[in-house]
């Protein structure tokens, strides 16, 4: 049941048809996995933590430095030098003190991302390379756990859904294959704030969407954001048959 305080508090998105009180509850009693606590993962933990998210797991192993102050607004001046899963943490707790909130400082290995990922309902990848996305996704298609992707650079973005639920559903190894690690990273090429607070704030509504049960999720579908023209294009994803993650299932 929902509190007359959480009433309250959500009564905006619950005054749609397509959320409600179900929907709320089962946003309640949802659990989920952002991986990267930065320019992404920023956005996304605000927004589901204010959205009554029930359980945020948030996995980052590096500080607040003063140079992610353009961009990762789940952190401020006085959490430079802090761990940002814990910058992240004090914040949400401050927005919403009725959700869970827990932490995972240390670099997930194999093991301990197996189990991140499978003591959740959904996975957003919210990290900055290669490697790590590989892992999430490996580990989604694992446990069969839905996986919602963004990445932004320079002045692009680009968005998706990754559901092993779905038979249909491609993989992120399906997309991309082995990509590259050489790769420019955010802090080598440089990324406009307010893009990475779109693509966080886009991969935050898939959330919503997958864990209430509303609308259609961005599954098979490559959204692609072009900021200096602001321009979006949408790509139809197949999956590979043959793909190495998840062909077998």
């Amino acid at each position: 049941m929902l509190s007359d305080d959480e009433l309250l508090r959500y009564s905006r998105q619950i005054l749609l048809k397509q959320i409600d009180v179900d929907g709320q509850l089962r946003l309640k009693h949802g659990r989920v996995l952002i991986v990267g606590m930065g320019g992404l993962g920023s956005p996304v933990a605000l927004y589901l933590a204010a959205a009554g998210v029930g359980e945020l797991h948030l996995a980052d192993f590096d500080t607040v430095d003063l140079t992610n102050l353009q961009r990762q607004i789940a952190h401020d001046t006085a959490s430079v030098g802090q761990a940002k899963v814990d910058s992240a943490m004090a914040r949400l707790a401050a927005i919403n003190p009725q959700i869970t909130l827990v932490p995972h400082r240390q670099a997930l290995d194999a093991d301990s991302l197996a189990a991140a990922v499978s003591g959740v309902d959904l996975v957003l990848d919210c990290s900055d390379n290669f490697s790590t996305r590989e892992a999430v996704n490996a580990a989604c298609v694992a446990a069969g756990k839905p996986l919602v992707s963004g990445a932004a650079i320079r002045l692009e973005g680009q968005l998706s859904v990754f559901d092993p639920r779905n038979a249909a559903s491609p993989c992120y190894h399906c997309l991309y294959g082995h990509g590259s690690e050489a790769e420019l990273t955010c802090s080598e090429a440089g990324v406009v704030g307010p893009l990475v607070g779109l693509v966080g704030s886009l991969q935050a509504l898939e959330a919503l969407k997958l864990l209430a049960g509303f609308g259609e999720p961005l599954v098979g579908r490559l959204l692609l954001i072009d900021a200096l023209g602001t321009r979006f294009r949408e790509l139809r994803v197949k999956r590979d048959p043959v793909c190495e993650v998840c062909g077998g299932r």
